[in-house]
Protein backbone atom coordinates (compact mmCIF):
# COMPACT_ATOMS: atom_id res chain seq x y z
CA UNK A 1 0.00 0.00 0.00
CA UNK A 2 1.15 3.46 -0.39
CA UNK A 3 0.03 6.14 1.94
CA UNK A 4 -1.46 9.23 0.08
CA UNK A 5 0.67 12.10 1.58
CA UNK A 6 -1.28 14.82 -0.36
CA UNK A 7 -4.65 13.69 0.21
CA UNK A 8 -7.65 15.16 2.90
CA UNK A 9 -7.84 11.65 4.69
CA UNK A 10 -5.21 11.98 7.75
CA UNK A 11 -1.99 9.56 7.56
CA UNK A 12 -2.59 7.98 10.66
CA UNK A 13 -6.70 7.28 9.05
CA UNK A 14 -4.88 5.56 6.22
CA UNK A 15 -2.46 3.60 8.47
CA UNK A 16 -5.27 2.11 10.73
CA UNK A 17 -7.69 1.75 7.96
CA UNK A 18 -4.71 -0.30 5.90
CA UNK A 19 -4.44 -2.52 9.04
CA UNK A 20 -8.09 -3.31 9.34
CA UNK A 21 -7.56 -4.43 5.51
CA UNK A 22 -5.17 -6.45 6.33
CA UNK A 23 -7.28 -8.27 9.48
CA UNK A 24 -10.39 -8.43 7.16
CA UNK A 25 -7.92 -10.25 4.34
CA UNK A 26 -6.36 -12.64 7.19
CA UNK A 27 -2.96 -11.30 7.01
CA UNK A 28 -3.66 -10.97 10.81
CA UNK A 29 -5.70 -13.50 12.79
CA UNK A 30 -6.73 -13.16 16.31
CA UNK A 31 -4.24 -12.52 18.93
CA UNK A 32 -1.82 -12.25 16.69
CA UNK A 33 1.04 -9.47 17.89
CA UNK A 34 0.77 -6.94 14.52
CA UNK A 35 3.28 -4.11 13.89
CA UNK A 36 4.56 -1.88 16.25
CA UNK A 37 4.62 1.78 15.72
CA UNK A 38 8.54 1.86 14.20
CA UNK A 39 7.75 -0.54 12.03
CA UNK A 40 4.90 0.97 10.40
CA UNK A 41 6.84 4.24 10.87
CA UNK A 42 9.92 2.08 8.77
CA UNK A 43 7.35 0.61 6.42
CA UNK A 44 5.44 3.82 4.95
CA UNK A 45 8.41 6.09 6.12
CA UNK A 46 6.62 8.19 8.52
CA UNK A 47 6.68 9.64 11.82
CA UNK A 48 6.42 6.87 15.01
CA UNK A 49 3.94 9.03 16.73
CA UNK A 50 2.02 9.14 13.46
CA UNK A 51 2.16 5.36 13.46
CA UNK A 52 1.43 5.14 17.12
CA UNK A 53 -1.76 7.45 17.15
CA UNK A 54 -3.38 5.06 14.01
CA UNK A 55 -2.54 1.75 16.13
CA UNK A 56 -3.88 4.11 19.12
CA UNK A 57 -7.12 4.35 17.27
CA UNK A 58 -8.05 1.03 16.53
CA UNK A 59 -7.20 -0.14 20.40
CA UNK A 60 -9.75 2.38 21.20
CA UNK A 61 -12.20 0.88 19.34
CA UNK A 62 -11.31 -2.65 20.63
CA UNK A 63 -9.74 -3.82 17.01
CA UNK A 64 -6.45 -4.31 18.92
CA UNK A 65 -5.02 -4.38 22.63
CA UNK A 66 -2.22 -3.85 24.50
CA UNK A 67 -0.10 -6.62 26.37
CA UNK A 68 2.32 -4.60 28.47
CA UNK A 69 5.91 -4.45 27.46
CA UNK A 70 5.09 -6.84 24.58
CA UNK A 71 2.65 -4.81 21.85
CA UNK A 72 -0.26 -4.50 20.15
CA UNK A 73 -2.46 -7.81 19.25
CA UNK A 74 -5.32 -8.74 16.99
CA UNK A 75 -8.36 -8.82 19.17
CA UNK A 76 -10.83 -12.00 18.97
CA UNK A 77 -13.81 -10.41 17.50
CA UNK A 78 -11.52 -8.21 15.63
CA UNK A 79 -12.69 -8.89 11.89
CA UNK A 80 -16.34 -9.55 12.48
CA UNK A 81 -16.22 -5.53 14.57
CA UNK A 82 -14.33 -4.32 11.15
CA UNK A 83 -16.65 -5.97 9.14
CA UNK A 84 -20.02 -4.44 10.59
CA UNK A 85 -18.72 -0.94 11.02
CA UNK A 86 -17.61 -1.13 7.34
CA UNK A 87 -20.78 -2.95 5.72
CA UNK A 88 -23.32 -0.34 8.03
CA UNK A 89 -20.66 3.11 7.34
CA UNK A 90 -18.76 3.13 4.37
CA UNK A 91 -20.62 0.40 1.96
CA UNK A 92 -24.05 2.21 3.27
CA UNK A 93 -22.53 5.78 2.04
CA UNK A 94 -21.54 4.34 -1.21
CA UNK A 95 -24.76 3.00 -2.22
CA UNK A 96 -26.90 6.49 -1.05
CA UNK A 97 -24.08 7.93 -3.69
CA UNK A 98 -24.50 5.21 -6.11
CA UNK A 99 -28.44 5.70 -5.99
CA UNK A 100 -28.44 9.19 -5.93
CA UNK A 101 -26.36 9.38 -9.09
CA UNK A 102 -28.34 6.95 -10.84
CA UNK A 103 -31.37 9.05 -10.37
CA UNK A 104 -29.24 12.36 -11.65
CA UNK A 105 -28.75 9.90 -15.12
CA UNK A 106 -32.64 8.43 -14.86
CA UNK A 107 -31.42 4.92 -14.51
CA UNK A 108 -33.71 2.85 -13.51
CA UNK A 109 -33.80 0.33 -10.46
CA UNK A 110 -33.78 -2.37 -12.55
CA UNK A 111 -31.42 -1.09 -14.95
CA UNK A 112 -29.02 -0.37 -11.85
CA UNK A 113 -29.66 -3.47 -10.21
CA UNK A 114 -28.81 -5.29 -13.72
CA UNK A 115 -25.35 -3.33 -14.15
CA UNK A 116 -24.65 -4.86 -10.22
CA UNK A 117 -25.44 -8.26 -11.38
CA UNK A 118 -23.39 -7.61 -13.96
CA UNK A 119 -20.55 -6.71 -12.49
CA UNK A 120 -20.89 -9.19 -9.43
CA UNK A 121 -20.74 -11.65 -12.16
CA UNK A 122 -17.68 -10.99 -13.70
CA UNK A 123 -19.69 -10.05 -17.34
CA UNK A 124 -18.92 -6.90 -17.27
CA UNK A 125 -15.01 -5.50 -16.88
CA UNK A 126 -15.08 -3.00 -13.80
Amino acid sequence: MILNMDGTKPIYLQISEWLETEILNGNFESDQKIYSQYQLAEIFNINPATAAKGLNLLADEKVLYKKRGLGMFVSSDARMMILTRRKNQTLKRLVIEIVQESERLNVTRDELIQMIKEINTGEVEK
